[in-house]
């Protein structure tokens, strides 16, 4: 009897035959089993989709038409812009500052983009600089989320658990910024926001790191905590100065977590759509693998080893194995780690390595979500054992904003 993965490699392998790869495709039906499965984890509470782990228009609006999606967290803002005027959403959230001239320019001009692009700010300098694109007086009133520092601050800062974001840490910092924001003329506080990286974004169960992942859960639950008191006081806080319309939190790796804060109104998640490798390390909840590229068999260099071309896209972040893609089917493949994943080309060994004939297709996962889609021009879209339709990627519609 044929296995799951072998039952999903046949299929793929129907699906795309008349393709040449590398090319990479979407499980339509993964795809939404984990749309509807975060929106169960969300507990009521609506998802904001993360634009940056989708990178295709047609898949974030295909999130955003089912019920629980509202609204769209962009990383920058060209990118906002340009999903606004293409009619994919009228809510964006900037997920992080911008000083880019002539997007401002543009946003300033335009009432109708300034109502429904809200950008970040963690410093009254960054109003400074929007004003010196287009003082308050001559341009559409600006919406401006807070973004509030949710790292895990420990001996008096002197370790830190999570990213280095915003310098917005404690309640009384993000009290003192609301206040700088609403007495400035030209600008509307209508957001906060915190992201909890070192929750949503870290694996808690590292495959073969029982030891690590011991330590991660402590370390995550102990964070869990502060922060709940801490959001709550500095919502409270920047409440005393603005009526927020959203509090927003979280990531795939926290939906259930972040959801359950009384003080956040609202969850980003974006990654557990296409369900890359780095979810693979978690308990709580791993989405099903939902996006693959395909790299084809060109070389059998010895016995037991078989060679892709390509097959070298790597994941941003720290550098380590975690990064790396993972050839996934058929099964029982692995990087040679003399080389590792390869621009031009990739040796893999392991148990099936042996069976690959020149010309057969190695499927692989990538290690981070839409960072796949900077490597093609389109995606095919498959459902069952047919591609359903081909979309175009960010990179496919020329639009490389990062």
């Amino acid at each position: 009897m044929a296995t799951d993965s072998e039952n999903l490699r046949h299929r793929l392998d129907r699906a795309t035959r008349h393709l040449d790869p590398p090319y990479a495709v979407v499980d339509l039906a993964a795809f939404d089993a984990n749309s509807a499965a975060l929106v169960d984890r969300a507990g009521g509470k609506p998802l904001r989709v993360a634009s940056k782990s989708l990178r295709c228009r047609e898949l974030i609006a295909r999130a955003l038409a089912r019920p629980g999606w509202h609204g769209v967290m962009a990383f920058t803002l060209p990118e906002a812009i340009w999903l606004v005027r293409t009619g994919v959403t009228d809510d964006v959230l900037v997920a992080y500052p911008t000083v880019d001239r002539g997007a401002l320019t543009e946003l300033a001009a335009d009432p109708a983009l300034a109502a429904a692009i809200t950008l970040m700010v963690d410093d009254p300098d960054q109003l400074d600089f929007h004003d010196t694109v287009r003082s308050p007086g001559s341009r559409a009133e600006l919406r401006i989320c807070l973004d509030l520092d949710a790292s895990w601050r420990l001996l008096g800062g002197r370790v830190h658990v999570g990213v280095r974001r915003s310098p917005v840490h404690s309640a009384e910092a993000a009290g003192r910024l609301a206040a700088a924001i609403t007495a400035r003329p030209g600008f509307r506080l209508v957001g906060l926001m915190s992201y909890e990286a070192q929750i949503a974004g870290v694996g808690d169960a590292p495959p073969g790191q029982r030891a690590l992942g011991a330590v991660i859960r402590l370390a995550q639950r102990g964070s869990y905590r502060e922060l709940l008191a801490r959001r709550a006081a500095a919502v409270a806080a920047v409440r005393d100065h603005a009526d927020l319309e959203f509090v927003n939190g979280g990531g795939t790796g926290s939906v259930a977590a972040t959801s359950a804060d009384p003080a956040v109104t609202e969850v980003t998640a974006g990654s557990g759509l296409y369900g890359p490798t780095l979810f693979d390390g978690y308990r709580d909840w791993r989405p099903t693998p939902a996006a693959f590229f395909a790299c084809a068999v060109v070389r059998r260099p010895a016995p037991g080893l078989a060679t892709v071309l390509g097959g070298g896209w790597i994941a941003s972040g720290s550098a380590s194995r975690s990064r790396l893609p993972r050839p996934w089917l058929p099964a029982g493949l692995k990087l040679v780690g003399t080389e590792g994943a390869g621009e031009v080309q990739t040796p893999l060994a392991g148990r099936t390595a042996a069976t690959l004939r020149i010309g057969d297709r190695v499927w692989f996962r990538h290690a981070k979500s839409g960072e796949l889609c900077e490597h093609v021009n389109e995606l095919h879209l498959v459902d069952g054992d047919e591609v359903v339709a081909t979309v175009p990627t960010y990179r496919g519609e020329s639009r490389a904003f990062l």
